[in-house]
């Protein structure tokens, strides 16, 4: 093979391993959104906007947990704070699985996870607030500062 045919190879192969990493990346990227289907195909949180995440937190019942660590703030009206990566080992501190709840943390990583491992606990109707804390101060809402609640 000569050195033409060489490099025409290695950048035909290089182009499909760029296509391929663009397809896996929107596969992924796609799973971030919307109603999340958890492991077992449970539904594991509907991801809302700050206003529709204020209204779910005034529904009857509703109970709010930040799962952000360290703390960083919270939101007016947050019933408990359960560290995402704790939730499991905390189940004690939570309500009955058939309690509604609306869960946050400060840019929605921690959240995505804590749904997750609710959904694996039981819980059936979980919001999740698209963006965390970031996003609650960029539609102009305000947080508590650390330490309060």
């Amino acid at each position: 093979m000569s050195a033409r045919s060489l490099h025409r190879f290695a950048s035909w192969r290089a182009a499909g391993f760029v296509l391929a990493a663009f397809f896996l990346a929107g596969l992924v990227l796609s799973g971030c959104g919307g109603d999340a289907v958890g492991a077992e195909g449970r539904p594991s949180a509907r991801l809302v906007p700050p206003a529709e995440f204020d209204g779910a937190m005034e529904e009857p019942g509703r109970v709010t947990v930040n799962v952000h660590v360290p703390d960083e703030g919270s939101i007016s009206g947050t019933d408990l704070w359960i560290p995402f990566d704790e939730v499991a080992a905390r189940k004690s501190e939570l309500p009955d699985p058939a309690t509604p709840l609306a869960v946050y943390c400060r840019s929605g990583r921690m959240s995505a996870i804590a749904a997750e491992t609710l959904a694996g606990l039981g819980f059936a109707d979980v919001v999740e607030l698209e963006g965390g804390m970031i996003a609650w101060e960029g539609a102009g809402k305000a947080l508590l500062p650390p330490g309060t609640s």
